[in-house]
């Protein structure tokens, strides 16, 4: 069973625009030891959500895993990895973190637990109510 995951970028570093059009991305540049435990734990087929930072602070699309981690080849510390990934599908409508904030389903989630973490688990309930929340369902 695939995992979930939400990755945030600044959109005007690497956007999910971006993504869309290269097709597949090295994600890199990720430094917290945690958020290097979570890109550690990704596999192939795992599903994840894209999340602009900056002013637009939303989830905006979805893509998968299409490479586990493996070390960062543009560094010579081995304890940094990156994985390779593909978007999928922008969501009809972002969903801002405000909108995470305020709905009770989405209470526990690590973004607004640790705002700052890159990279963060999703459970499965959380997956479906901010797709759902992406697709005007409120």
């Amino acid at each position: 069973m695939a995992n979930h995951w939400l990755l945030k970028t600044e959109p005007s570093a690497y956007s999910f625009d971006r993504l869309t059009n290269e097709g597949r991305a090295v994600w890199d540049g990720v430094r917290n030891s945690l958020a290097l435990q979570h890109l550690r734990a990704m596999k192939a087929g795992d599903r994840v959500l894209i999340y602009h930072t900056g002013a637009e602070k939303s989830v905006v699309g979805t893509g998968h895993v299409v490479k586990a981690s493996y070390p960062d080849p543009t560094q010579a510390d081995a304890r940094l990895v990156v994985v390779d990934i593909e978007a999928d599908a922008r969501l009809a409508r972002p969903v801002a973190l405000a909108t995470i904030k305020a709905d009770p389903a989405l209470a526990g989630m690590p973004l607004i637990r640790m705002p700052r973490l890159s990279v963060m688990p999703v459970e499965p309930e959380q997956w479906k109510r901010i797709l759902s929340l992406g697709q005007g369902k409120d």
